[in-house]
């Protein structure tokens, strides 16, 4: 299954100069505990953004750059060669960044949303999730609190039959 995991604005921003825009560590634990041991595909930019390779995850990297290498992740030059090092019987997490993004949601089967409700200036931003395609399964919400400047939501969406 393949899975984008991402946490999101109400005006779908991600980020803005390869940074994010808030700091929710309860986002940061939920997003730790669901791609532990699992592949995650990202774009170069995303990768470098990290200060160093996530731990107990396959990083696969999709960059145009042919001289790109980190030593122990997968570089790939494309998204269809990104899915195709994974395992097929394992979940996939698309992590971002907004173009990665963008290339995976017609391919995705699920998406698992951090939904900040606030609205950010940004540079990078989530495609917009259509109701004819997705349909919201659960919702969890959390009001802001000396951790967390937001409210925020956990949502997951399921690709309509």
């Amino acid at each position: 299954m393949i899975i984008l995991i991402a946490a999101v604005a109400e005006n779908n921003a991600l980020g803005k100069n390869n940074d994010l825009l808030w700091h929710l560590p309860n986002d940061f634990k939920r997003f730790k505990e669901i791609t532990s041991g699992h592949h995650i595909i990202m774009g170069r930019k995303t990768f470098e953004s990290f200060p160093k390779p996530l731990p107990n995850r396959t990083h696969v990297i999709i960059t145009r750059q042919k001289e790109f290498t980190y030593e122990g992740c997968i570089v790939v030059q494309d998204l269809e060669s990104a899915i195709a090092v994974c395992p097929k019987s394992e979940n996939i997490f698309v992590i971002g960044g907004g173009e990665i993004y963008a290339q995976s949601i017609p391919l995705a089967d699920q998406l698992d949303i951090t939904r900040v409700h606030h609205a950010f200036d940004a540079d990078v931003y989530f495609p917009a999730v259509d109701p004819e395609i997705w349909e919201l399964a659960s919702e969890n919400f959390h009001p802001k609190d000396e951790k967390h400047l937001y409210d925020y939501s956990f949502q997951t969406f399921v690709r309509r039959k």
